[in-house]
């Protein structure tokens, strides 16, 4: 696994009141009491400025496998980027992305502009939605505990 997607010890409040634009750490703030409400797990640095909750194993069809976080975000500069909760590569995406409101995606993430152009029940969902399918999976558990690098 990259360097760059691996936990790290650095607290998670330090990273988010860091964050220059006084909109985006406040965003940052709520999405971080959002995520670890709803999946029930702490938030946790991956690399420098992604913010994961839980731990899963990955494994491709061409053998190349890794640990990531389950789902998470980064409050980027330009725009908030939510991992787990999209990929271009399911043949349908959750159809509650059609009410969630204003975002877009590339190929495993959501970018939104602002936290407000979305329903923040129908973003709970769609977290909740990621979380119960990976309990589900018998490859794909949720763990607590990322470790550290």
């Amino acid at each position: 696994m990259s360097a760059a997607t691996a936990p790290t010890p650095v607290d998670v409040d330090e990273f988010l009141r860091a964050v220059p634009d006084e909109r985006r750490r406040a965003e940052g703030f709520r999405l971080k009491d959002l995520f670890e409400h709803v999946t029930g797990l702490p938030a946790v640095m991956w690399g420098p400025s992604m913010v994961g909750f839980g731990a899963v194993h990955y494994k491709y069809a061409s053998g190349r496998e890794g640990d990531t976080f389950l789902v998470g975000f980064s409050p980027r500069k330009t725009q908030l980027t939510l991992y787990g909760l999209y990929s271009a590569y399911d043949d349908e995406p959750d159809p509650l992305f059609e009410q969630l409101g204003t975002y877009t995606t590339g190929k495993g993430c959501v970018y939104l502009k602002r936290l407000e152009d979305v329903d923040i029940a129908v973003l709970e969902t769609l977290v909740r939605n990621v979380v119960a399918a990976a309990t589900e999976s018998a490859d794909g558990a949720p763990t607590t505990s990322a470790g550290t690098a």
